[in-house]
């Protein structure tokens, strides 16, 4: 009996011990993602955030002039001209390893020890869908392809804008959309319908992901071609279709950031009405070929202003050195963010990098430029195979990063190290 005394007393001692600790609270976990915070953005420990960094132009979306093409400038007329020149069967396998080779770890890693913290990358929608698209005519691998750069840009700790530069029907009605002129995205409810699943899928896809920084939904809308009177009537229906792929990712990812490109090469941005539409929202411009005065991005900067959330230029660039570090020191005065277009180029230093141009690469353009109008064009002006395809494979060698060549003063103008 006295043993279960003193056990009872020894008991009710450690109960009262325990029940004067203080409880302990579960610890709230860090937020992992990158944040808005009125018109800046903040990493997860709260410390400001200012986008630096490149495109990854050409890799996921060839064009024309990468290729130093004129005529020929969107993804499907590249494509139809090779198959043209080196058949079928030859263009699946270029294109295949030119997305094996333009863009790898090495290039990610390269841009990362600039002092880049940015990395924006244009996409084509057909890179999720069963449409013919760059050698493949099912099981389009745009999901294989972005987890690898995923994981590049995680390993690097550097972060990845996704960037849907061709939408379903065309959002812009220009060569960059591999449109068929016309944005048709805004007036039909089946391209609208692709564009939206698309958006979900990808955000459901990458929702717990904190290395993707946000989603830029529409590169450069609505093409400034257009009568007043016909971009009034686009202009009017951009922010509606905006809400709608906003309201199906939210259904999928609350935690990154959705990012709205104004009218008129991502200029206009008059054409909102709403800012307040998600709270995880901030808007982005584009600007070329103008001087480097303050006039010429006062009105992003007032747009900024007026609805106190972030504001980045997603495009600029494609020019001199002088003009790049000018430019730059415009936007970082103005707290608006870049990703300079682009990160490589052939045969060209405005850019990062510099890819060889292959020896031969002349007949390439000359038969892609040329009159191809009827199929007795097309054999009349087929240049030699084995010329034409060993400068494709020179080509395919060329970007890669080990063979291209550093630009350090375009690098220095981005206020990056080279």
């Amino acid at each position: 009996m006295r043993q279960l005394n003193l056990f009872l007393f020894l008991s009710g001692l450690i109960a009262v011990f325990y029940s004067c600790q203080p409880a302990v609270e579960p610890q709230s976990e860090t937020p992992q993602f990158i944040t808005i915070d009125g018109p800046d953005l903040r990493t997860p420990d709260g410390s400001k955030f200012f986008i630096k960094g490149t495109n990854l132009g050409n890799w996921l979306n060839p064009e024309g002039y990468m290729f130093r093409f004129q005529r020929v400038n969107s993804a499907r007329w590249i494509d139809e001209a090779f198959r043209e020149m080196v058949g079928p069967d030859f263009t699946n396998e270029f294109w295949k390893t030119f997305k094996d080779n333009y863009v790898t770890r090495q290039d990610i890693q390269y841009i990362k020890s600039t002092g880049a913290n940015t990395i924006r990358i244009p996409f084509h929608y057909k890179l999720f869908t069963d449409e013919d698209y760059m050698g493949l005519t099912h099981d389009q691998n745009g999901f294989q392809r972005i987890d690898s750069l995923v994981e590049w840009c995680r390993d690097s700790e550097i972060y990845l804008i996704l960037d849907m530069h061709d939408a379903p029907g065309g959002q812009t009605g220009d060569n960059i959309d591999d449109s068929y002129g016309y944005p048709w995205l805004f007036v039909s409810e089946k391209s609208q319908e692709i564009f939206v699943d698309i958006w979900k899928r990808i955000a459901d896809h990458y929702q717990d992901e904190p290395v993707i920084l946000g989603y830029d939904l529409l590169n450069e809308p609505i093409a400034s071609h257009f009568s007043e009177q016909e971009k009034d009537k686009l202009n009017a229906l951009l922010e509606p279709v905006y809400m709608k792929a906003v309201k199906a990712i939210r259904e999928v990812d609350n935690n990154h950031i959705v990012m709205l490109g104004g009218a008129q090469w991502n200029s206009n941005f008059k054409v909102f009405t709403d800012s307040g539409f998600d709270d995880k929202m901030m808007y982005t411009c584009h600007r070329y070929w103008c001087d480097t005065m303050q006039a010429n991005i006062q009105d992003f900067v007032d747009f900024r202003d007026s609805v106190n959330l972030p504001i980045f230029m997603g495009e600029t660039g494609e020019n001199t050195n002088e003009w790049i570090a000018a430019w730059t020191r415009l936007m970082i005065r103005n707290n608006i963010g870049y990703t300079y277009w682009p990160y490589k180029k052939m045969g060209s230093e405005r850019g990062m990098v510099t890819i060889p141009t292959p020896e031969n690469w002349d007949l390439v353009i000359d038969f892609v430029e040329g009159p191809r109008s009827n199929y007795a064009e097309i054999r009349e002006s087929r240049p030699d195979q084995e010329i034409t395809k060993q400068a494709m494979l020179d080509f395919l060698e060329n970007c890669k990063f080990s063979n291209c060549t550093k630009n350090p003063g375009y690098i220095r103008a981005m206020d990056l190290e080279p």
